[in-house]
């Protein structure tokens, strides 16, 4: 079941097709740290497949540098990755590296999304011409040029929910229509993360396309319960942090597994994780979010910029955004994390007032549901912005399970 991932990010869609058993012919993406955070991934995945991850666990000890980790793998997994942006220059000396690496193989899927800037509503409500005439519009038109290229069985294509709405529909009529003149035939769905597993409130446009003209249905994804909490479950067993403080290596307050990381293998059998640090705040912020902690905690009230004291209102305008800073809630699931948490931290108020500041890498990748070992590359911000952009794994993986069943099944 070989596949093939545009517009890769950070690999959270990838990384659920591989755990349902699918081989990634090449991941193409255009970011440099999201493409290296690829490289290491796909290194640990064939050091897990040939029974020694002990190169890896030792890159995360930092005890060995990238270049030496990325040696452990063949050269092969490595220029499967192509750090490339999609264009119409770019795209016949990509079809020539995949054609490179396929070995006279078939590509079975495509999976992949286009930057969601262009759809998101609040990128088109930030942008003066409302993202009109944003070449990023069309990336779609190049996601079909694959498509016609390589002929899958199956292609997935996943979204922000502005794409129904975006252009008054126009993007969406269109590249539905192109999907059927190229030869296959689409149906698409509203997915809510929470329904797999994941501790979040996001919900994505998902397209799955068949090749053929026969009508075809959205698979009916398989669905987890989920009554677990964002404190408890998955911010409890990491250690304590202050503002700015690093722990490359952080060991878990608990030994014993919860529920949560049970059902979903958060952690990975070693009994640490890596990546929990979390930004510098100054002392105007850490009153601000003590102040909205104190709403949420105590009364569930979202804390409104125009309700804080004049001395700590800088912004000039106060009719919009006033939900600028907002704490995780704890007792249910996150709002929806988005690459913006690379900017600040305001949005991400860790639920504690034990615990004035912003959450770390490693909580946010938690959210999304991402394992314990996977690595982001590029430093904090880069990583922040990776996991913002990406797919959630548990999600992903019910996605790549039903397309494993229609694969195997006709």
């Amino acid at each position: 079941m070989n596949y093939i991932d545009l517009f890769a990010g950070a690999g959270g869609l990838s990384e659920g097709f591989i755990q349902q058993g699918f081989n990634p012919i090449a991941h193409v993406e255009m970011n440099k740290e999201a493409s290296d955070t690829l490289r290491t991934r796909l290194v640990f995945h064939h050091l897990k497949n040939v029974g020694n991850t002990e190169h890896y666990l030792k890159y995360l000890k930092q005890k060995i540098s990238r270049e030496e980790l990325w040696k452990t793998a063949p050269q092969e997994i490595i220029d499967s990755v192509l750090n490339n942006e999609i264009t119409s220059k770019s795209i016949e000396n990509i079809f020539v590296t995949i054609d490179e690496q396929l070995y006279k193989k078939k590509v079975d899927v495509i999976i992949g999304g286009p930057p969601c800037q262009a759809y998101s509503l609040v990128g088109r409500s930030r942008d003066p011409n409302k993202m009109e005439g944003d070449k990023r519009n069309y990336l779609f038109r190049y996601y079909a040029q694959f498509l016609v290229k390589y002929k899958p069985k199956y292609f997935v294509f996943e979204n922000v929910l502005g794409l129904l709405t975006a252009g008054n529909q126009v993007y969406l009529k269109e590249m539905l229509s192109l999907f059927g003149e190229i030869g296959y035939a689409v149906d698409y769905k509203i997915l809510n993360a929470e329904d797999y597993g994941v501790l979040q409130k996001r919900r994505r446009v998902v397209i799955i396309g068949r090749k053929g003209k026969a009508k075809f249905e959205f698979p009916v994804l398989e669905k987890m319960e989920n009554k677990w909490q964002i404190k408890k479950d998955i911010l409890t067993d990491l250690p304590v942090l202050v503002p700015g403080q690093e722990m490359n290596i952080a060991n878990y307050t608990t030994k014993k597994l919860n529920s949560y990381q049970l059902a979903t293998k958060c952690r990975n059998g070693i009994d640490y994780t890596t990546q929990h640090i979390t930004r510098m705040h100054n002392e105007r912020d850490l009153e601000i979010y003590s102040i909205a902690i104190d709403k949420w905690l105590n009364n569930q009230e979202r804390l409104k910029y125009t309700d804080l004291p004049k001395r700590l209102q800088t912004h000039n305008n106060v009719a919009a955004f006033l939900d600028r800073y907002k704490v995780v809630d704890p007792l249910g699931h996150s709002h929806t994390v988005v690459a913006h948490i690379s900017k600040d931290g305001h949005y991400y108020i860790y639920p504690d007032k034990n615990q004035i500041r912003s959450i770390s890498v490693r909580e946010a990748a938690r959210i999304q549901s991402f394992p314990d070992d996977y690595f982001f590359e590029g430093g904090r911000t880069s990583a922040f912005k990776q996991i913002g952009n990406a797919v959630p794994p548990l999600m992903a993986e019910k996605i790549a399970a039903a397309t494993k069943y229609f694969l195997l099944n006709g």
